[in-house]
């Protein structure tokens, strides 16, 4: 009888190797389902207003939603293509050749956040980015993009009255509002149009990612973590917002990173570095908080041992912030001045007693539950998984526990944590077998749940 096998495949285990993978998944699994039941009937329970949103103090904390139940158009597309992907993703991601599994990859995970940003009818695409919040309507009336950058870090508090930028605007370095100024200036400036730009180049982030993995010889590995990556719930955020595209940015910078610390060819090697480092120097253009992708890219160098490609990737990633700082607008001081913004408005109504925790829980709720049985599996079983996994979840985790002890992400972390969420899935390549499809099911459920029952806003 042969022996059973964990999650790289055909590494033969010891019987208690099996029951203590399975102990750690079932371990993860449960306190991360606890964390979450927890952050969500805690408050009302006990009457804390914790402040998920800034306009309904009393909403389902830890997400930042209100109850809406709905069904609507995308509803039987979003279970078909969840029922297909449970069924038939470990199989195809497995089987399928290279050339096929990334087009593959990209209709798949393009289908389920289309699918689940249908529920809301074709609205779905465009109703947010009509918020005045959001960046697009700012960004339609910018016909100036010099005075602009000039004038950007002394409208950031709100002590410039009424001439304040919105939330999402002032919350974030130009960059992520230059992106739609971009869209306007090329006619996609409709905020369906803008949607689907911007649904378009969040659902490339899973592809981004398996190529990363198979630079950095750990392609099994991503192919077992790729059904998770397709399923996320986090696709319910990645659908029309700034966040799903910044996660994009910041996962085809990796996997740029990994092509060049792992080619062969100098005369690819050294252009390929200079791509890696200006797409890794434009997440902290795009949003303060992704200067923490740098742990990512550490984790990358440290895997490939690429550190003479160092200099040159750090030289490429200055120039985003150096080009704003030309134009008038220093990152260095605009961070500060959204700091106090956020500690005169908000900030003092969400309590860290509740929030460095809960946000946890909004993050297992965006990764999906399986998230937790994925890193008690890791846990158990860190010693026969891929090092490249290991050290990518590691660096991403670390990034979220650095985020969460800056105060500065308390609450609407679904979303703001986007870019780490499929870094942090790679844990579920050590998964047992037995768990997969289970834990799949989990996901779709999570997500069909969360869409349809709750308004998130996106």
């Amino acid at each position: 009888m042969s022996s059973p096998t964990d999650s790289r495949i055909g590494t033969p285990v010891s019987s208690l190797d099996v029951t203590s993978h399975d102990r750690g998944s079932a371990w993860g699994l449960v306190v991360g389902l606890a964390l979450v039941a927890l952050a969500i009937t805690l408050p009302p329970a006990l009457g804390w207003s914790v402040h998920a949103t800034a306009h309904f103090p009393d909403t389902v904390a830890p997400l930042h939603a209100v109850w809406h139940p709905v069904i609507g158009l995308g509803t039987p597309i979003a279970v078909v293509v969840g029922w297909l992907g449970v069924t038939r993703g470990d199989r195809l991601a497995t089987t399928l050749p290279w050339r096929r599994l990334l087009p593959a990859t990209y209709a798949a995970t393009l289908g389920w956040t289309v699918a689940l940003a249908l529920v809301y009818g074709p609205s779905g695409l465009s109703r947010e980015l009509n918020s005045r919040q959001e960046y697009l309507v700012t960004a339609r009336t910018i016909h100036d993009v010099p005075a602009f950058l000039s004038g950007f870090v002394a409208r950031i508090p709100f002590s410039a009255g009424d001439a304040h930028w919105p939330i999402h605007v002032a919350g974030h370095p130009p960059g992520a509002t230059l992106f739609f100024v971009a869209l306007d200036r090329i006619g996609l400036g409709s905020s369906f149009a803008a949607g689907c730009v911007v649904t378009l180049i969040g659902a490339s982030t899973p592809v981004a990612v398996l190529v990363a993995m198979r630079r950095l010889g750990a392609e099994q590995a991503g192919r077992r973590a790729l059904p998770f990556l397709v399923l996320a719930p986090a696709a319910i955020w990645v659908a029309v917002s700034g966040d799903g595209v910044f996660a994009a940015v910041a996962a085809w910078g990796l996997a740029a990173l990994a092509a060049a610390m792992t080619t062969s060819r100098p005369g690819v090697r050294w252009p390929v570095a200079v791509v890696a480092g200006l797409l890794l120097g434009l997440p902290p253009v795009l949003s303060y908080g992704l200067v923490l992708v740098g742990l990512l890219a550490l984790a990358v160098v440290g895997l490939t041992r690429g550190w003479s490609l160092l200099p040159v990737v750090t030289a490429s990633a200055a120039v985003p912030t150096l080009l704003l700082a030309g134009s008038g607008f220093y990152l260095w001081d605009a961070y500060p001045a959204l700091r106090q913004r956020y500690w005169d408005g908000l900030a003092p109504d969400r309590p860290a007693a509740y929030w460095t925790w809960a946000s946890l829980a909004a993050l297992l709720l965006s990764a999906g539950p399986a998230l937790g049985a994925a890193l008690g599996a890791l846990a158990a079983v860190r010693r026969r998984t891929d090092r490249a996994v290991v050290w990518l979840v590691a660096a991403a985790a670390s990034a979220v526990v650095l985020a969460d002890a800056s105060q500065m992400s308390k609450a609407e972390v679904e979303r703001i944590w986007l870019p780490f969420v499929p870094w942090l899935l790679l844990a579920t390549a050590a998964l047992p077998r037995r768990w997969r499809r289970p834990a799949l099911v989990l996901q779709v459920v999570v997500a069909l749940l969360v869409e349809h029952l709750l308004d998130t806003g996106w």
